[in-house]
């Protein structure tokens, strides 16, 4: 009988001891777990700078460094299609935290908040091959498309910029393919905007199409934050891309699109 006992007591006590391990590690990965503040980023889809690709994955430019940056802030970066005319509107009710993609400073540095400038973006004029607009100057009396609210519209409309002669109409468009239609379809004689979103569409489309050498602008593009917010966040944004400027990481993403000599040399704006 004694034998008996001391067979099934051991079996007993391992077993309390396997138990006492398991819900040990039960609470601690559940300690582990935490649950990070989100980085609502709103953009409208603008390749390469942000866009959805065949996967239905946020990609690009912008994206890359919002991950980048967020990673180093300890946020999670969400990523929220808008119409690009309502971003103000967005800001205002907090549906996201911050307009990214491609937004240039230029002529708006009152309006917002900003993270930047971190690169350069030449705005251009794109027409057909067989056009006979060959510089700025040609586009007097002609018809241009320009994506609403952006600064080709600004420039265009003459708000505050005196660089290009008088056009015939100014017509702006939400989308950027909808620009390129009209320019396609000989609606319009020039279409203005980012040249690496030209560059792009020719290269997708194989449409015979050239720009002009003559720039509109070099844009600062940055991230623009409500005024009426707290700053908290852009605070933490801003001090995370300058570290990226100043350890290459920007460089480093911005090469993998071409764009290495855009790059603002002269780092982000205290």
């Amino acid at each position: 009988m004694k034998y008996w006992i001391k067979r099934s007591v051991l079996p007993f006590g391992i077993v309390c001891l396997m138990s006492m391990a398991l819900c040990g590690c039960g609470r601690e990965k559940k300690e582990a777990v935490t649950v990070q503040p989100e980085l609502v980023i709103g953009s409208d889809d603008y390749e390469p700078y942000n866009y959805q690709d065949e996967n239905g994955d946020y990609a690009g430019v912008d994206v890359e460094l919002a991950k980048e940056a967020c990673r180093r802030i300890g946020y999670t970066p969400v990523f929220k299609q808008i119409q690009w005319d309502d971003k103000d509107i967005y800001l205002e009710n907090g549906e996201v935290d911050c307009a990214w993609g491609s937004f240039s400073m230029d002529g708006r540095e009152d309006d917002y908040i900003w993270v930047g400038p971190y690169m350069y973006s030449r705005e251009v004029v794109m027409v057909r091959t067989d056009s006979d607009i060959y510089k700025l100057d040609d586009l007097a009396g002609k018809n241009v498309a320009v994506q609403s609210s952006t600064q080709p519209e600004r420039i265009f409309l003459g708000q505050g910029y005196d660089i290009i002669p008088k056009v015939k109409n100014v017509y702006s468009f939400v989308e950027m393919n909808e620009l390129f239609a009209a320019l396609r379809k000989g609606y319009v004689d020039a279409c203005a905007g980012h040249e690496i979103v030209m560059q792009e569409y020719l290269r997708q489309s194989g449409q015979k199409y050239r720009i002009l050498d003559e720039e509109i602008i070099d844009s600062k593009l940055g991230v623009a934050f409500s005024k009426n917010k707290d700053t908290q966040k852009a605070e933490q944004l801003r001090q995370a891309m300058a570290e990226m400027l100043e350890d290459g990481t920007v460089q480093c993403i911005l090469e993998k699109y071409g764009m290495e000599d855009r790059v603002a040399a002269g780092g982000i704006t205290p």
